[in-house]
């Protein structure tokens, strides 16, 4: 087997160490940060927002009950000839020493069918509240899934580039020696040094974006923005490719934004119908009991009912009903309508960037290994010079965090699309 050329030796064991790189970090009892569903656990238990939108949907639904419950019964105290007049006694407001005390009870009885209508207006806001709470939990998803992907590819770029830190690291005195025993000009030398202050600079920009990741991640799980965090080891597999009927259909069966227009929708529709049912009067029934101050108690039988005259303001609010009704079937397909624009441009991006990372994967990043190899092999024998093999790895460390930006860009994609589908993909 032939000797292993210092050069290749040293680059090859630098790649075996980039996994490990990240060690420290991964080894740290940091409960949170590598395993995305534990984070999206946590958003969601620990999201003050939600919280809040949860207590108002269960509100919402205890309104429905008394939404269609009869009103309370009136009861009404009446004291006739409190002055006495008739007796020639003193004033009294004491039941029993007067003329004559009244005690009667009254209940409201709404038109048969209202009742029923208010109902149904309450559960369909409550089912609008319901709906606020499932598009504010995909929202929390979506929002945890994408600071994750980011603080997974500031971590990505780091440790790449700690890895092509580490080969130059290790070239340096390398070259520096050949350099002294006049094997290689002054240019070489100068040259690996002016590329590990470069990697060093981007190594920093690098850390300070890991930072600003982090500190984004840990707001959306409302902890500290210096809380440990764990390195994430890998993106969650995503689907190869994606129908867009399919998509559009999910998007109709489960999407929070559409689940939430049709309960407005279907609210303004009972309430337009309990608008047309105020057409017909509602009613009361009392019963009195009258107690004299002397003589024999007697009972009354009261019947009441709301007289509809009022026909030109009655039918004014039937029309702004109608129209309310027309706006929320507008809205609904407003929402539609942007709800595909948006859907459109997030599936193509995700087919963009699978066949970015494709590419990049399949084609330049084994071209940029061979021209590396080759300037490699070009060095060794003095037909290239090393600016040939400093270039070539540039290129290898350029297409690697390409594939990256591609991986971690689908991955946005595809927590687009569950975004507005509302449905995982």
């Amino acid at each position: 087997m032939p000797p292993l050329h210092p050069v290749r030796g040293l680059r090859m064991l630098a790649l075996a160490l980039v996994p490990l790189l990240a060690g420290p970090a991964l080894a740290g009892d940091a409960p949170l940060g590598s395993d995305l569903q534990a984070l999206i656990d946590h958003a969601v238990a620990q999201n003050p927002s939600l919280a809040a939108r949860g207590h108002e949907a269960q509100a919402a639904q205890a309104r429905i009950e008394p939404a269609g419950a009869l009103p309370d019964p009136r009861f009404q105290l009446e004291l006739m000839d409190a002055t006495n007049t008739m007796s020639r006694r003193g004033a009294s407001l004491i039941p029993g020493e007067v003329g004559q005390t009244r005690y009667r009870v009254i209940q409201a009885v709404p038109f048969p069918g209202k009742r029923d209508l208010r109902a149904a207006v309450a559960e369909a806001r409550a089912g609008l509240a319901e709906a606020d709470v499932v598009g504010a939990r995909v929202g929390i998803e979506a929002q945890v899934k994408t600071a994750f992907a980011r603080y997974y590819q500031a971590a990505g770029q780091r440790q790449i580039l700690e890895g092509t830190l580490s080969l130059l690291g290790a070239l340096e005195p390398i070259v520096l020696t050949r350099y002294g025993v006049g094997l290689v000009p002054q240019q070489d030398a100068i040259r690996v040094q002016s590329e590990i202050s470069a990697l060093r600079v981007d190594l920093l920009d690098v850390t300070r974006r890991e930072r600003d990741a982090a500190a984004s991640l840990n707001a959306t799980l409302a902890r500290p923005a210096d809380a440990p965090l764990a390195v994430p080891e890998a993106l969650p597999a995503m689907p190869e490719r994606l129908n867009l009927a399919d998509l559009r259909a999910r998007m109709d069966a489960h999407s929070p934004e559409l689940a939430r227009l049709r309960a407005d929708r279907q609210a303004t529709e009972h309430a337009r119908d309990l608008t047309y049912r105020d057409r017909y009067p509602d009613m009361a029934f009392a019963l009195t009991n009258n107690r004299p101050r002397s003589g024999t108690d007697s009972w009354d039988v009261m019947f009441e009912v709301a007289i509809p005259l009022q026909q030109s303001a009655r039918r004014a609010r039937e029309r702004e009903a109608e129209r309310m009704c027309d706006a929320a079937e507008a809205r609904i397909e407003a929402g539609r309508l942007a709800l595909e624009g948006r859907m459109g441009a997030s599936w193509a991006g995700f087919e963009a960037s699978r066949d970015k990372a494709r590419l990049l994967r399949d084609t330049l990043l084994p071209q940029a290994e061979a021209a590396y190899a080759a300037a490699e092999a070009g060095y060794e024998t003095g037909r290239v010079n090393f600016n040939t093999v400093i270039e070539a790895e540039r290129q290898i460390l350029r297409t690697r965090l390409a594939l990256l930006d591609a991986e971690v860009d689908r991955f946005v994609r595809a927590t687009e699309l569950e975004q507005l589908t509302g449905a995982p993909l």
